[in-house]
């Protein structure tokens, strides 16, 4: 079995071989026990992955928070063109990051990560932030169904089947409630669509049965009703908190869901 040594480790077990090959055994014992602190100081990299209607920037605030508490940090940007694809995409992003990885989904990027992470045993924690957490054979959609009203959606054929986007006049109240009005317009304008794919396609991996998993609910939830959220996370066994927030929490409230991930990322040292 290969394992992949982050380059900080590598570089540290480096200089400590050259430093055992020239100093006397107290030094170079005193290395080791440097070498051993920096090794544990090591903190995971938190990989952020959007949903629909979104894009990386959306995690801007959270990112922030995370850097400046010393987590390396990831935001990819989800293609959103089917579950299958968009996982694959994901897996092959995840397979370049060396070390242990905390993974966090946010709406339709919560099936994404319990798909894309049963590929990397370098994944050590999920993180659902308002997040689908499919089970094996499911589909989003047969969750989406569970809430009600209806998403207003806007379609639009493309070459490789239907993309939709929220209608414009009604993002706010579906997604981001909290927000100022300013915001949600420009969050409006800039929503990426997502093909349909995103919600037919079955899931096929249920990473949560292995690998521990926190999830944040958002009671003010107009996109994915805060009881939906709640069965999916305790089916899925999750760690669990909830806040008054909507659908768009990652904005509203960088805080609170950057303690969430940390509190994931703390479970894995």
């Amino acid at each position: 079995m290969r394992i992949r040594i982050p380059r900080r480790v590598a570089l540290a077990a480096g200089a400590l071989a050259l430093l055992g090959a020239t100093t006397t055994p107290g030094v170079a014992m005193a290395a080791s026990e440097g070498s051993s602190s920096v090794i544990a100081s090591l903190k995971p990299t938190v990989v952020l992955v959007h949903g629909a209607w979104a894009d990386s920037s959306s995690w801007s605030s959270v990112m922030e928070r995370l850097r400046k508490d010393g987590y390396p940090v990831h935001a990819i940007a989800n293609p959103l063109q089917g579950l299958t694809s968009d996982t694959a995409y994901v897996s092959s992003y995840l397979s370049t990051i060396d070390g242990p990885v905390v993974l966090v989904g946010h709406s339709y990027g919560g099936a994404v990560i319990t798909n894309s992470a049963a590929s990397d045993p370098d994944v050590k924690a999920l993180v659902y932030i308002a997040g689908f957490i499919p089970a094996k054979g499911e589909t989003v959609g047969e969750l989406a169904a569970k809430s009600a009203p209806a998403i207003p959606l806007v379609s639009t054929a493309v070459p490789d089947g239907t993309e939709v986007s929220i209608d414009p006049d009604h993002f706010r109240e579906v997604f981001a409630g909290d927000v100022g009005k300013t915001t949600a317009a420009n969050l409006a304008a800039v929503q990426r669509p997502a093909n349909t794919k995103a919600v037919s396609d079955g899931s096929v991996e249920v990473a949560f049965r292995t690998i521990p998993s926190w999830s944040l609910i958002t009671r003010q939830d107009r996109a994915i009703a805060p009881d939906v959220q709640r069965f999916m996370s305790e089916r899925a066994g999750a760690h669990t908190e909830e806040v008054n927030a909507s659908h768009a929490v990652m904005i509203s409230r960088p805080g609170t869901v950057t303690q969430v991930i940390e509190d994931a990322a703390r479970s894995t040292r």
